[in-house]
């Protein structure tokens, strides 16, 4: 289950490397803003609301899978909104 948010912890770490880069900005700070930011978000959610749900809605591989989900879906929005934020500043020099 956890494969899909190491693939896009990895898809994450390379968008923000990428976007660094094409910005003139340093690759490496991005890139590690990014994953830390990713992670951070996974954890929280991971910790918080499917910590939650999972004892209620395990009966069902199909919802338990989808319930397992939900931290990669938040997390993938958080690194947007970093990502966003990192490019505004880069706007403002």
């Amino acid at each position: 289950m956890l494969l899909l948010a190491k693939v896009a912890g990895i898809a994450v770490l390379v968008w923000f490397y990428l976007t660094a880069k094409k910005q003139g900005e340093q690759a490496f700070k991005w890139a590690i803003i990014g994953l830390i930011g990713y992670w951070l978000t996974w954890w929280a959610i991971r910790l918080t609301v499917v910590a939650g749900l999972s004892g209620v809605l395990t009966k069902s591989p199909m919802i338990a899978f989808t319930v397992f989900q939900i931290p990669v879906v938040c997390a993938i929005a958080a690194a947007f909104l970093i990502r966003k934020k990192l490019l505004a500043d880069v706007d403002k020099k």
